[in-house]
């Protein structure tokens, strides 16, 4: 026996009004949220004196919290910082947007790059936000002396690429946000005019393929490896690439950044100069 439901037309109109209302109040939240996802990477790439840097930036639907950032210092060193926000959305990108523009206050303060991620943590740690950190690595190069300093915080590499191949340059230290009295260590790597060190965050190296498989961190040093004389913007274009077509259709629920920088000389001819 089958039963009639009367249901009342105009309520049913008035509950497609506010669902529709929400869906387009969310789709207004993630627009914003990438843009301010993309304030926080640059316009294009860096060359100064010797040393270019490129980047790479592939978001996935839902918007997450990568960031990244180079640019000459005054004093004639080049900086470069990396990182991503936990979790993904508007509250991500705010919280990006937080930890860049605290970056932005102090990495041109001459600190070293262990001391810059101390006071990144500190400053985040003070302010309490509940269930939010970043994984970030910070580096600072010296263009007369080939020396780059570098810290890290919760994130995989970087990877020195060279004439003998790509190695990943293994770091240790506690995302900024969780610890107050977190503390950060200073690695300095050696580059000879021609090498290049490649950046990137979790989403390249976590990148999964249908059988649940990551791409993991010993393909990529085989890719860059391969590709060890090619300009970083088609070192780039290789990654992403191979992260593609290792994916093979599955889909992805991390952005993936990277940068790649290279450092063609080296010594007073290199030094970089600011107005």
């Amino acid at each position: 026996m089958s039963v009639a439901i009367d249901v009342d037309p105009t309520t049913t109109a008035e509950v497609l009004e506010k669902l529709y209302a929400l869906e387009k109040s969310h789709e207004l939240d993630m627009e914003e949220a990438r843009n301010i996802q993309r304030l926080m990477l640059p316009v294009g790439a860096l060359r100064a004196g010797s040393v270019t840097i490129a980047h790479a930036f592939q978001p996935v639907t839902q918007v997450g919290g990568d960031f990244l950032d180079f640019y000459a210092l005054p004093d004639g060193s080049i900086g470069l910082y990396l990182g991503d926000v936990c979790g993904k959305g508007l509250p991500a990108a705010l919280y990006g947007a937080l930890v860049v523009g605290t970056l932005r206050g102090v990495h041109k303060m001459g600190q070293s790059p262990s001391t810059v991620l101390a006071t990144l943590n500190r400053r985040l740690t003070m302010r309490g936000i509940p269930r939010r950190y970043v994984v970030i690595q910070y580096a600072a190069f010296n263009p007369t002396n080939g020396e780059m300093q570098l810290a890290s915080a919760g994130m995989c590499g970087p990877f020195h690429i060279s004439r003998e191949g790509c190695r990943e340059i293994k770091l240790s230290g506690l995302p900024p946000g969780m610890f107050v009295d977190a503390a950060y260590a200073t690695h300095t790597l050696q580059i000879m005019p021609g090498e290049s060190v490649l950046f990137c965050t979790d989403g390249i190296i976590e990148a999964v393929n249908p059988s649940g498989e990551f791409f993991g961190a010993e393909r990529l040093v085989e890719l860059c490896a391969a590709h060890a004389n090619v300009p970083g913007p088609e070192l780039l274009e290789h990654l992403f690439a191979a992260v593609k077509n290792f994916a093979d259709g599955q889909a992805q629920y991390d952005d993936m950044a990277a940068t790649v920088f290279h450092c063609a000389g080296i010594g007073e001819d290199a030094a970089i100069t600011t107005a």
